[in-house]
């Protein structure tokens, strides 16, 4: 016998193994090899398979029949539709009922500016060592947690005459304040500020996370420096949340496109609140013109889609390095 074959093998059993598997898997995969190479490839589909078919089923589906419906005359309720093709279209951008929508978003398009700003100031301030912080991140979140439906009823008695609203201004000398919701020059000013007041609690969070996702390091090599506190948000927090800036960004226009429930709420739509949503609703429901009314819902899917392709090629997501 063979010095080589006398000293028995010192290194590791698995990757012994290992090197024997691997030689079979590229020489002579077994049938049983096989079958575990297709399952591993399989179980992805598998484990997500769910969740594809509700997305499929209640979002894609619905989209494409929502597509297919702008192009008719149906009216919801009759089996027979008959297909105009872009007829839907041309009505919307023609009758001024329609389109005239658009201009009631830029008040909640202006209000997420101030909603942004508000929400990134707080969640600076607070992402510092503050005194009663933790109130104060309560009190700014938790509008958010509350139900639409709860916050348009609230700022309903708050705006209506002879409410909270105006009871506050009669204390400080007030005695003829304005029609709040009645008068359509400040009627969406009332409903934007509604909106801003409810949502700014979840772009808080979303800053105040992202502002705490940065190496505390970075603030003590500043502090060092002689950094003041711009100097730290304009070179530390801003280009480290600037992903999620552009994200709000996206949310905010997104939103200000599709306002509902507030407007809807407290004034119907009525002294010239209607939103593009809540005409695409009476449209579909009460006018009975479904083919109408789901050309208006792709029309502000397009919008929307545009938009935010739009934003993403002016603010480019870019790589920044905190480290």
């Amino acid at each position: 016998m063979s010095s080589t074959e006398s000293q028995p093998f010192t290194g590791a059993p698995g990757v012994a193994l290992a090197a024997v598997e691997a030689m079979e898997d590229d020489d002579d995969p077994t049938p049983r090899r096989r079958k575990l190479r297709a399952t591993n490839a399989l179980m992805p589909w598998l484990y997500s398979g769910a969740a594809l078919i509700l997305l499929i089923t209640f979002t894609y589906l619905p989209a494409v029949n929502m597509i297919g419906y702008s192009f008719t005359d149906w009216d919801g309720i009759s089996r027979s539709r008959d297909i105009v093709w872009f007829e839907n279209y041309v009505k919307i951008f023609t009758d001024p009922k329609y389109w005239q929508v658009f201009f009631v978003s830029l008040y909640y398009f202006v209000g997420s500016f101030v909603q942004i700003a508000i929400a990134l100031y707080f969640a600076t301030i607070l992402s510092f060592a503050t005194r009663f912080r933790n109130f104060f991140k309560g009190v700014l979140f938790f509008p958010y947690l509350l139900n639409g439906v709860a916050v348009s009823f609230v700022f309903l008695y708050l705006f209506q005459p002879g409410g909270t609203l105006d009871t506050v201004l009669a204390f400080f000398g007030v005695q003829d304040p304005p029609h709040w919701l009645g008068d359509p020059n400040l009627a969406n000013f009332s409903l934007a500020g509604t909106s801003v007041w409810r949502f700014t609690g979840l772009s808080f969070v979303l800053f105040l996370g992202a502002i705490q996702s940065i190496p505390g390091e970075l603030y003590e090599a500043a502090s060092i420096d002689g950094a003041t506190r711009w100097q730290q948000f304009r070179y530390i927090i801003a280009p480290g949340i600037k992903r999620i800036i552009s994200l709000s960004f996206i949310l905010s226009i997104a939103g200000s496109l599709s306002v509902f429930e507030i407007p809807f709420i407290m004034t119907g739509g009525a002294n010239g609140t209607s939103t593009f949503v809540i005409q695409t609703l009476q449209t579909a429901f009460n006018f009975q013109r479904v083919g109408l009314a789901s050309a208006m819902a792709v029309v502000l899917l397009i919008i929307v889609l545009v938009v935010t392709w739009l934003q993403r090629r002016i603010v480019p997501d870019e790589d920044v390095s905190l480290s």
